[in-house]
């Protein structure tokens, strides 16, 4: 059985790079590469943080690593979408984006991602990866 696509967001992302405890446990890692999705935003948000945190050759590295798993542009379906969610549920932007993409590739988010909890269940794919 093929597993469901996860959106990996940023902080999941740090989770994982920084291989903390929360990271690490069971269903915290990152999905195989046809499964793992990366919003654009998520990259940007990561080369930020990397290069504040480890300096420019690590982030070549790890932004070069995304690019192995599923890439997904920001787009106006995903723009308007991230709208009506921010409208509604007042999230921060980023995540209003990453929700939104999610959203629209039917595809969970990780259970270490509590920030989503109380967003509205009518995102098809808001089960946890």
């Amino acid at each position: 059985m093929t597993a469901a696509p996860c959106v990996a967001d940023t902080s999941a992302w740090i989770e994982w790079l920084a291989d903390t405890a929360l990271g690490q446990r069971p269903g915290q890692r990152l999905p195989d590469e046809p499964q793992c999705i990366v919003p654009t935003l998520v990259q940007l948000e990561l080369s930020k943080w990397l290069g504040h945190e480890i300096g420019e050759d690590a982030t070549d590295l790890v932004i070069a690593s995304t690019l192995k798993y599923v890439v997904v542009p920001l787009d106006t379906a995903i723009a308007r979408l991230a709208a009506d969610w921010h409208r509604e549920y007042s999230p921060a932007t980023a995540d209003a984006f990453v929700y939104a993409t999610a959203g629209r590739q039917g595809a969970g988010l990780p259970v270490c991602a509590r920030h989503f909890k109380g967003l509205s269940q009518e995102n098809p794919g808001n089960s946890p990866c």
